[in-house]
């Protein structure tokens, strides 16, 4: 078959628009010139997002566009396949949203942080289409960077700091022990006449002569929760999302998904067998962190603080989902990241433009916003039903797949469980959407008012982010088409299940 060919390196172009718009920033003088060229480049590489989606052919299994270059023993891999082909456009969208944001806030002049910004695009993009092992894990580590500038100089409250210094310390363990289960991957091929190589596709067309698949699972399990803050690896987040800075949440709740992502392309194909014998495990987690974000949503009072709670419930949903061993539950979550992922973004967005307002994040000290910023208020509502799984609401048609996956795979009970976890933190944010927007403040604030030119702004923002909720949530079955086919190569790999398949298919 021909393969699909766009005339140019269109992935590494993806990855070099934003990191040259970044370059470009840093040189100019002007802030409002370096905002334009911002918005030129982040505004280009939807475009190129959009090429990609039309060039890309749903109906064919393995990495399409692919682009490799060898030079001093070093591989470079990069490609899109039903895996990482939504995360991609996801990435550039939201790139374009976060500067739309930054124009409303008082980072609108400062260079450093539209940099940031944009360098964080490059290192996401950069991940989500490496198909080497070692460039994954380099992209992962250069993410530190724009993650802790943003979180030092964008950041708020005094602990910002110390927080990042956290923040340092998670993620470092966290890619140390991914670095070591990458190296025992690789190394796994040398004893069966392979070379050393740390190539995605070389690994998982040989991974019948593995080795210690075990002890890389682990690694890698570990090494990619703490990436997401799936519960009890989570502690980071909620600190973070409090502490750091609202103008890179959107683009850095995708690098959340990047941790699921990882999951699904490294430990899934590579390790089924070792997954479906830790599935009762990984299980546990994914109900545990479900319950326990749940819970703990319901009980802060600082709105960054719940909106990180939400996101860990909802990352155990994610994960229960991919380790339901099945085409739906793998396909939910991915469609569930896609629209959980805007869901949060747009949630931080609005509470980000509510404190930049009102100088404050804490429930008791708002209330009444409703009448002076509809728009948000809207935009956060929409966003918070998109959470829920309830029939009706943004985003059921994926959280419809994913709990039959569950039920597939483990039964009534654990369904039950997964949508009281979820209902309880859809309705943490919806009581929380009451007590900001429509309920009276019982401490008093001084508001801060925008002029005509940021209302427009803010309704254009809030209206994109609405659209893009509907759009995705209410009409999956594009999407599903996307990541069809490569999620059944997925399932087929599973040896246990497989043979399940199989003995009910000849029964």
């Amino acid at each position: 078959m021909q393969p699909i060919s766009a005339g140019f390196p269109l992935v590494s172009a993806l990855m070099g628009v934003p990191l040259l718009t970044t370059m470009a920033i840093i040189a100019v003088r002007s802030p409002a010139t370096a905002l334009r060229i911002a918005f030129a480049g982040a505004v280009l590489n939807v475009a190129l997002a959009w090429y990609l989606l039309e060039l890309f052919k749903s109906t064919e299994n393995g990495v399409q566009l692919h682009e490799q270059l060898s030079f001093f023993g070093m591989s470079y891999s990069v490609g899109v396949d039903g895996l990482n082909i939504l995360f991609v456009p996801l990435t550039t969208l939201l790139t374009v949203i976060v500067l739309l944001y930054t124009t409303l806030t008082r980072f609108a002049t400062d260079k450093r942080v539209i940099a940031c910004v944009l360098a964080y695009e490059t290192v996401l993009i950069g991940a989500f289409t490496a198909m080497n092992l070692m460039q994954f894990w380099l992209w992962s580590l250069l993410e530190l960077i724009p993650v802790v500038l943003l979180s030092v100089d964008a950041g708020t409250g005094r602990m910002r700091r110390w927080v990042a210094t956290l923040f340092l310390q998670y993620w470092g363990s966290g890619l140390l022990m991914t670095l070591a289960g990458f190296l025992f991957l690789a190394f796994g091929l040398v004893g069966s006449d392979h070379n050393l190589t740390f190539d995605w596709l070389v690994l998982k067309e040989n991974i019948a002569y593995l080795h210690d698949e075990t002890l890389v699972f682990i690694l890698l399990l570990f090494g990619f929760a703490i990436r997401m803050a799936l519960f009890p690896f989570h502690g980071w987040l909620p600190l973070l999302a409090e502490h750091g800075a609202t103008a890179s949440a959107p683009v850095f709740l995708v690098g959340l998904k990047l941790g699921l992502y990882a999951v699904v392309r490294f430990i899934m194909p590579l390790l089924p067998g070792v997954a479906e014998q830790w599935g009762g495990f990984v299980l546990a987690l994914g109900l545990a962190s479900v319950c326990y974000g749940a819970l703990l949503a319901l009980l802060q009072i600082n709105l960054r603080r719940l909106l990180a709670f939400a996101a860990i419930s909802q990352t155990g949903l994610l994960v229960v989902g991919v380790f339901c061993f099945n085409d739906y539950g793998l396909q939910g979550s991915l469609l569930l990241a896609l629209t959980g992922g805007l869901a949060i973004a747009a949630l931080f967005l609005s509470v980000g433009l509510v404190y930049e307002r009102t100088r404050t994040a804490l429930i008791p000290r708002l209330g009444g916003l409703f009448s002076r910023h509809n728009s948000l208020a809207l935009l956060f509502l929409v966003a918070a039903l998109s959470t829920l799984v309830l029939p009706g609401t943004p985003g059921f048609g994926s959280a419809h797949l994913l709990l039959q996956g569950v039920l597939d795979e483990y039964g009534w009970a654990t369904a039950i469980t997964l949508v009281i976890g979820n209902v309880g933190a859809a309705f943490a944010l919806v009581w929380a959407f009451y007590k900001v927007f429509i309920d009276r403040p019982k401490r008093p604030y001084q508001p801060a008012h925008a002029g005509y030119t940021a209302a427009i702004r803010t309704r254009v923002l809030a209206l994109s982010c609405g659209l893009l909720l509907v759009v995705t949530g209410y009409y999956s079955t594009p999407w599903l088409k996307l990541i069809g086919v490569a999620t059944a190569d997925i399932g087929q790999a599973y040896p246990v299940h497989d043979a399940e398949s199989g003995n009910e298919a000849l029964n």
